[in-house]
Order: structure tokens, then C-alpha cells, then sequence
């Protein structure tokens, strides 16, 4: 999804109400060292920094320069991190205890749908930062982008077929959120617990945000892997018209489940 303006897209679709709630229900408490992982621009590790004071630290880490840099001039937090709030960049499949040190909690949200074939490895790896008795907290999207109703046959067999080109050329995975449990009761995991909530939940009238979010995720996905529609006699312009018409309809109905798992480390 790298693209100028993602930093802008994240923050626009970061719910801070949400991300307090499932925090808190993941058990982040005041004092407690966070670990953000695939932080984005910042904006859900400040929350994060904010729900564990006083007394407590976040960090972000992510692998994009852009990314952290906007962090650092929104949110504060250079290297040093002297205000208790840092952002690192680093390749997240990379990071060990030496370099990043422990944590108390660790946050990992809409991340493993970047990581289809990898994703349980990356839970192990990441793992590895949390100290014994800490929470590991993933959350992810299930059914993504294919929760609609009701779509004309061939939007809905482009979409079907974009989201598996996506599975096999940018290894996307649709269907993280159901895999989070296992994950966790796969590494011994205790006092593991699972939340289900609707994530996109579209309905009625539309939002300017959720129709520009849904708009640059097509957009930028489609052009990365060069995607045919070979359905749409005037390609992928034909397609974004059709897309929009449906998702102005008010008729129409669009929802993702979202799906959190927490559990403690033995």
C-alpha cells in the first residue's frame, strides 16, 4: 500500500474510540511498556502512549522511512524517545530483545494481512520481545474487501479475482483474522481471549472517508500488481466507476469482521 498519501489514509481511518476500547480489553494498563508494531504514521501509538501513563513508554516501529518520519513530526518521540514515546524504524520481521529490548504489551493490528505465508513465523519472531507475563494483542480483518451486498456479477467476479491475484502476487491475506487464535494457543499462549466486532460497517449514506479509503486501496493495489480486468472493456476505469456507483447506492450494505485475540506469554 506504499504510496504518497498513506500516511494521510491511516490517520483518516484510524478510529481512536476503537483503538482505546480494544486496548484496554487486551488489558494495557498504566505503567506497562508498549510495543507498536507496523505503527504507520503514529497516530495508534500515541493513543496507545496515552492509555499507559502514568509511568509508561511506547514504542513504534516500522519498516517505512516516510512513515516514521511523519510520526516523529506529528507525534514526537525521536530515537532517544525522552518523552516516553519513540519511533524506530526497523524491518518488524527483524527485531530482537538486544536491539529493542522487552516489552509488557504488544500490539500488532492490521499487520499480518501484509504476511500470508510468513505470518505465523513473524508471531514467533515478534514474540520474542515480550517479556514472561506479558500480553501479545493481534488484531486483524477476516473476509477482507469481500463482504458486500449486492454487487453486479461481474463486479463482484473482478473483485473475487483481484483479491486472489493479491493473494499470489503481493502475498495479501484476506483471511489473517480467523487465523489468531490458533497462533496464539500454537505458541502456549495462556489466558487467551477473542473479540468479534465489525470493522467496515457501511450502510445508508456514505462517508467522505470510507469512500476515500476503499478508493486509494483499489487504486494503489490494482496498479502494484498491474491487475488485467479483463471483464471491463475500458480496464480498471471502467471497474472504479462501476465500484462507485454501487458503493454511492445507499441500498447497499458493506461490512469486514474484525477479529482480536489477546493472550499472556508463559
Amino acid at each position: 500500500m506504499e504510496h504518497p498519501e498513506e500516511a494521510l489514509r491511516l490517520e483518516i481511518k484510524t478510529d481512536v474510540r476503537r483503538i482505546r476500547e480494544q486496548a484496554l480489553w487486551a488489558g494495557l494498563k498504566p505503567g506497562m511498556r508498549v510495543a507498536d508494531i507496523g505503527c504507520g504514521p503514529g497516530k495508534t501509538t500515541s493513543v496507545l502512549y496515552g492509555l499507559v501513563q502514568p509511568g509508561g513508554e511506547a514504542v513504534g516501529f516500522d519498516a517505512s522511512r516516510q512513515r516514521i518520519e511523519y510520526a516523529r513530526q506529528n507525534y514526537g518521540g525521536g530515537d532517544t524517545g525522552g518523552n516516553g514515546i519513540k519511533f524506530v524504524q526497523a524491518d518488524i520481521s527483524g527485531l530482537a530483545p538486544g536491539q529493542a529490548g522487552l516489552f509488557d504489551f504488544i500490539w500488532v493490528r492490521f499487520v499480518l494481512e501484509y504476511y500470508r505465508s510468513g505470518s505465523f513465523g513473524l508471531v514467533k519472531k515478534i514474540s520474542e520481545l515480550l517479556r514472561p507475563g506479558g500480553v501479545l494483542c493481534l488484531i486483524d480483518l477476516d473476509h477482507n474487501c469481500l463482504s458486500h451486498y449486492s454487487l453486479p456479477p461481474r463486479l463482484e467476479n473482478t473483485l473475487f479475482k483481484l483479491i486472489r491475484a493479491l493473494e499470489e502476487k503481493a502475498d495479501f491475506d484476506p483471511y489473517a483474522g480467523r487465523k489468531l487464535y490458533s497462533f496464539l494457543f500454537d505458541m502456549g499462549f495462556k489466558d487467551i481471549d477473542v473479540n468479534v466486532s465489525a470493522h467496515h460497517l457501511i450502510f445508508g449514506q456514505w462517508k467522505q472517508e470510507d469512500l476515500y479509503n476503499w478508493f486509494k486501496k483499489i487504486e494503489v493495489a490494482t496498479s502494484k500488481i498491474n491487475f488485467p480486468f479483463d471483464e471491463y472493456p475500458d480496464g480498471g476505469q471502467g471497474f472504479l466507476t462501476e465500484f462507485l456507483d454501487f458503493f454511492k447506492d445507499p441500498r447497499r450494505f458493506i461490512y469486514t469482521p474484525l477479529i482480536a485475540c489477546r493472550g499472556v506469554k508463559p
